[in-house]
């Protein structure tokens, strides 16, 4: 008998731990700014490799990281993945993990990626790495947000109301300073219900603070976003940049090949128009749609390359709903930006 109420204790402990463990991994990060004169490094590498085991190729995009960050600690990892089910996702975040630690990594499960050394899609992983002591980040989690499986005809008023309060609750979880410069969303909420939770966002940033990312694979299974080195569905994920830098956005929309490649030359020269700064990385959400509609899926980085060059790092991915200024053609407010769809959503960081 009291060996039987002794495994029961033992029991009970293992699971508190367990659920300390997962309470500790939803907490807020921050690695926070040191200098504001100092070094800002970001660099983009990618791996696409059908035929590896998913944590190796996880292992071998992080050693490649290390390896472009050439000493530079980074801060944060940013991660779009193309692998499908949860169990190839999960070995991936392992093998990328066991590299640079848990704490660093976020991200979300994408339709593909592009880079400067191409475009990738199924059994790929693209990371964007954060370092340098003139860069800090603050990141925080809202989970069960409880509109994943609710369709916007049938529910479009829960899905507003559950979306404005995730999205309130998300900034008022993060550290904040007022060198705070970009703020990078990504979220399980597809377009159009990426549009209510950067309202609800904007409830504490106000409607004129720069705002991008992109919502996750929507898929049935594909669904994560990811956290301190962990999977979580029904969930999303903020990083605020804070440091001596600017932000230069744009956005654009296109539902056929011509206007695709189009838009993704004039968004990518709008965004690189407003800054007198040398760049120090430009992003690019984008739609899975628009990329559905090219021929060769290379020409729309060829488009963009051919605005901002081939040396600056490059970070991009395909989303279901991108998050930064919506075409005017689209736009329903003064906000500098929305969540919308068929967007690529482009912001150049820089720095003179």
């Amino acid at each position: 008998m009291c060996r039987f109420i002794t495994r029961r204790v033992r029991l009970a402990t293992a699971l508190v731990g367990l659920m300390s463990s997962a309470a500790l991994a939803q907490e807020p990060w921050t690695a926070p700014l040191q200098d504001a004169q100092g070094a800002i490094v970001m660099r983009v590498v990618m791996v696409q490799d059908e035929d590896a085991n998913p944590q190796a190729v996880g292992q071998s995009v992080a050693k490649s990281l290390q390896t472009a960050m050439a000493g530079t600690a980074l801060k944060a990892v940013v991660v779009s993945e193309c692998f499908e089910d949860e169990e190839n996702k999960a070995q991936l975040l392992r093998g990328i993990c066991s590299v640079l630690g848990d704490d660093l990594v976020f991200g979300g499960a994408t339709y593909g990626s592009f880079t400067q050394t191409g475009s990738a899609g199924f059994d790929s992983v693209a990371l964007l790495g954060i370092g340098g002591a003139g860069v800090g980040v603050s990141a925080a989690i809202v989970t069960e947000m409880g509109t994943s499986k609710l369709a916007l005809d049938q529910h479009e008023a829960e899905i507003r109301d559950r979306l404005h309060a995730s999205g309130q609750q998300l900034i008022e979880r993060l550290a904040r300073s007022d060198r705070d410069r970009l703020l990078l969303l990504i979220p399980d909420a597809h377009s159009p219900k990426n549009r209510f939770l950067v309202e609800g966002v904007q409830r504490v940033t106000g409607e004129q603070f720069p705002i991008t990312g992109g919502s996750v694979n929507k898929n049935a299974g594909q669904s994560y976003v990811y956290y301190r080195g962990q999977l979580y569905r029904d969930s999303a994920v903020a990083l605020m940049l804070s440091g001596d830098f600017d932000v230069a956005l744009s956005g654009r929309l296109a539902k056929d090949q011509e206007s695709v490649l189009r838009t993704a030359a004039e968004g990518a020269a709008e965004a690189l128009s407003r800054t007198a700064k040398k760049p120090l990385a430009v992003l690019a959400y984008n739609c899975a749609g628009r990329r559905g509609k090219l021929d060769d899926v290379t020409e729309e980085l060829r488009a963009i390359q051919r605005v901002i060059g081939t040396a600056v790092p490059l970070f991009g991915c395909y989303n279901a709903g991108e998050i930064g200024p919506v075409d005017a053609s689209e736009r329903t407010s003064d906000a500098l930006c929305g969540g919308s769809g068929w967007h690529v959503m482009f912001s150049v960081l820089g720095r003179d």
